[in-house]
């Protein structure tokens, strides 16, 4: 499989030289060349896999042989480690937990392949890797625990200052060893242009081996597919015969980019459904027809403050224009004020606690499901309610219990190098690691 980037199409690499050095030297995302269809026996005894197998199934085909079966198998293994569950919380409403790995986020399965493909193929290479990446959040803790203490890479993290929650900070910020946190003044967009500057500067890269754990990265996107196929896995008993409708809260569209995939190998999906906050440009232009991003503004999703999702040029590659996206894919977004509520009214008649990206996710399932009628419709969970707690109303949050860990994490002491949101700032600094 070879991928191409979606600036020069005529420039095609392999899975390896995708994975690390993350963009093309146009700053274009690679795609894969071809999008494999799944054999029709593996959708319809798919009950028969464990996640293990099913993953192989999944991601085995744009990897081809640049990672033996064994190794890749191990990789898979050390990745889906944790539980993904499937919770019914009303009717044939269903929540997709994602949120029960080692970070409680979603970013867990992708970010955890993804070092695991940089990990074997650091074996080949005789030079150290540094991994840039810019995160609203969950993708942050994600990569610092995923490449902690892993020789040969070093991390930097680029996050907005004030602009993520306690805890999410205290992930990044909290382990040392490889990892660097750069505490950014500005927001999430402040720090992905100096990610993608860094990557664009010929000096940058004569200087440093860099690549990028955003879902930018094609080894992110990739295995964030096998969320999908393992939601219908889970559902496969229930209404067998029945495509799925699911919600996915959205931000850098990565997430929802990968559902699309999946429907293109052959997942029996119905509708798509990208709920965002009020950093509303997807949503907007699904109505209109114009992409004009707007400045971000803040929310209790901080996830989700996003308002030039990069991967947003993957799903107009794959559906050539807007109208022909439109046919799969609806659009809404939701204020704070709207998040708040649904969160308090589904713990108050549910007794189920959504955290603000999930709560978003479910106000997108339930706007569409008002003209639409469907028996297994699905929402995703991303992140874990207790990373939220202070952004979630009064009450609820004494409900959720704090475990060992998380309490033990938010005693640790946060060490942060605090920059500006100037290019020529972050660059010095760059070039003066170690």
């Amino acid at each position: 499989m070879l991928y191409k980037s979606l600036k020069n199409f005529n420039y095609k690499v392999s899975f390896k030289e995708a994975v690390l050095t993350g963009q093309s030297p146009e700053k274009g995302l690679y795609f894969p060349e071809n999008i494999p269809v799944l054999k029709k026996q593996i959708i319809k005894n798919i009950s028969n896999y464990d996640e293990h197998h099913l993953m192989m199934e999944v991601i085995q085909p744009f990897i081809g042989n640049e990672i033996p079966h064994r190794e890749l198998l191990n990789i898979i293994s050390n990745t889906v480690n944790f539980k993904i569950n499937i919770n019914n919380i009303y009717d044939n409403i269903y929540s997709l937990e994602l949120f029960l790995g080692p970070t409680m986020a979603f970013k867990d399965i992708g970010v955890k392949f993804m070092s695991g493909c940089i990990k074997y193929f650091c074996k080949e290479l005789n030079k150290n890797i540094l991994i840039l990446t810019a995160t609203s959040g969950d993708t942050g803790a994600a990569v610092a625990n995923a490449f902690n203490k892993i020789d040969g890479v070093k991390v930097v993290i680029l996050y907005p200052s004030s602009k993520i929650s306690i805890l999410q900070e205290k992930q990044i910020t909290t382990l040392g060893n490889n990892i660097l946190a750069l505490e950014i003044k500005g927001n999430f967009d402040d720090c992905q242009m100096l990610v993608k500057k860094a990557f664009s500067d010929n000096q940058i890269r004569e200087n440093l081996f860099i690549t990028s754990a955003n879902s930018i990265n094609i080894a992110r996107l990739l295995s964030q597919i096998f969320y999908y196929f393992m939601c219908y896995k889970l559902l496969f008993p229930i209404h067998s015969n029945d495509k799925l409708i699911i919600s996915i809260p959205s931000g850098n569209f990565g997430n929802i980019c990968a559902g699309l995939i999946a429907f293109k190998m052959g997942l029996p999906v119905k509708q798509f459904i990208a709920a965002t906050n009020i950093n509303d440009t997807i949503p907007r232009l699904l109505r209109t027809g114009i992409y004009n991003p707007f400045p971000t503004q803040e929310t209790i999703s901080n996830a989700m403050d996003i308002s030039d999702p990069s991967n947003f040029s993957r799903i107009m590659y794959m559906f050539k224009n807007v109208n022909n996206i439109k046919k799969l894919v609806s659009a809404y977004s939701f204020s704070d004020k709207e998040t708040f509520e649904i969160i308090k009214s589904i713990w108050e008649n549910y007794k189920y606690i959504m955290d603000p990206h999930g709560a978003i996710g479910y106000l997108g399932l339930k706007q569409f499901l008002k003209n639409n009628n469907n028996k297994k419709n699905i929402f995703l969970s991303t992140a874990a309610p207790v990373k939220f707690l202070d952004k979630i109303s009064k009450g609820i949050d004494k409900k959720i219990s704090l475990e060992k860990k998380v309490i033990k994490l938010l005693k640790k002491e946060k060490k942060s190098i605090q920059l500006s949101n100037k290019y020529d700032t972050f660059k010095k600094w760059l070039l003066n690691l170690d």
